[in-house]
């Protein structure tokens, strides 16, 4: 488009007959021809698509994931399938002592992320990798120190923290009323006829139970 309004203001200043049009006119040609001397050249097409199909599609959160832990490593399975058919340089993790992010770029046109922040203990960023293997990839996250993790993540272990003690509490009936109370809201039908039932027996035995044997 440049290069067109250029050869149009060349041909305007071989017509322009008055000195202050042709000025004008001389002063946006040399500006024009500044802006195209500046330009990137332009990239070869295969270059362009290549990089346009790397970054390709939309992106695709990874929520799924199993893991494991040996004296050393901690270990995150994550299954995508057809991984392994993909350049190494495509499957990325960044580790810092406290995090990891994975990026895996244009598997069947998507790319997908994971990103694990706040992990339980610090870890070794040198000695931490990642192997690719058939429809999976394993996160090898290398424990500073060689002790046992109770989850991923600080905030799992807050959550853990709170849900026991909602249940820890001084009266033992309360607890277990606590965890009945749970299991009612988050059970199917079947599950919530089952505690009614036992609520209505158990309070039939209180009430038979309070009443004198003489009356």
């Amino acid at each position: 488009q440049l290069q067109k309004d250029l050869e149009e203001l060349k041909e305007l200043l071989t017509k322009a007959t008055r000195k202050r049009v042709r000025d004008v006119l001389a002063a946006e040609k040399q500006k024009l021809e500044l802006e195209i001397k500046n330009q990137p050249p332009p990239k070869p097409k295969d270059v362009a698509e290549e990089e346009k199909s790397s970054l390709g599609g939309y992106t695709v959160k990874i929520n799924n994931y199993g893991w494991d832990q040996s004296d050393k490593f901690v270990k995150i399975y994550i299954s995508l399938n057809g991984v392994q058919k993909l350049p190494a340089e495509n499957v990325q993790v960044n580790f810092t002592e406290r995090s990891f992010d994975l990026l895996v770029k244009n598997l069947n046109g998507k790319n997908y992320t994971m990103t694990f922040n706040n992990l339980l203990k610090p870890i070794s960023v040198e000695g931490s990798s990642r192997k690719i293997k058939t429809d999976m990839i394993l996160v090898m996250c290398k424990k500073k120190r060689e002790e046992k993790w109770d989850c991923l993540t600080q905030v799992e272990k807050e959550s853990k923290e709170k849900e026991k003690a909602a249940y820890d509490t001084a009266d033992p009936s309360e607890g277990l009323m606590n965890i009945l109370k749970k299991m009612y809201a988050e059970g199917d039908d079947e599950m919530k006829r089952t505690i009614n039932k036992a609520w209505v027996e158990s309070r039939e035995k209180q009430y038979k139970g309070d009443i004198p044997m003489d009356i």
